[in-house]
Parts: C-alpha cells; structure tokens; sequence
C-alpha cells in the first residue's frame, strides 16, 4: 500500500514538472498579453502608467512575432506585474501624501 502510494505521488510529481517545462503556446501568449493589456489600461485611467510596462509589452509583442511564445509570455507576465504595480502605487499615495502635509 505505501509503496502504491509513494508511486502515484512521484508519478504526479513527474507529470507537474513535465507540464511546466512544456513550450507556451500562441493561446497562453494572448492570454497573458489581454492580461498585461487590461492591468495597463486600469493604470492609465489612474493616470499612474509606467514607461516600462509600454517596454515590457512591446518586448513580448515582438517575441510573439518572432515566434518566441516562452520569451513573449514571460514578458507579458512581467508587464502585468509591472502595470500592477503602478496601480498599486496610484491607489497607496492617492491618500498618503496627506501625511507628509505641513500642518
């Protein structure tokens, strides 16, 4: 029984890290670029968007178009969290430069 058990467990183990090396595919690319696209745009609309979140995505769009899906995700993934980051940095200081107000 323990040796069936420890052997679906390193199967499953197996599998995930098969499934994480696996090449990205156009679809996953569109998907992480709609993503990355979305969180830039709501930082626009904070009027907070960074100059290398545009960077970011331009990179990826051209991976994307040398067929580089791995390298165009990542980059996608990395404008996502950079726009993602202005945001927060809109919403944080929306209010707190009332703390650093002279009184």
């Amino acid at each position: 029984m323990r040796t069936a058990a420890y052997l679906v467990t390193s199967m499953l183990l197996i599998a995930g890290a098969a499934s994480a090396l696996a090449a990205g595919s156009e679809a996953d690319f569109k998907a992480a670029y709609a993503a990355a696209e979305a969180a830039n745009k709501e930082a626009g609309s904070l009027r907070n968007q960074w100059t290398v979140t545009a960077s970011a995505l331009a990179a990826a769009k051209k991976a994307a178009d040398a067929g580089d899906f791995d390298k165009a995700i990542a980059s996608s993934k990395e404008a996502e969290a950079l726009a993602k980051a202005s945001i927060f940095q809109a919403t944080s200081e929306k209010e707190a430069w009332k703390a650093l107000e002279i009184r």
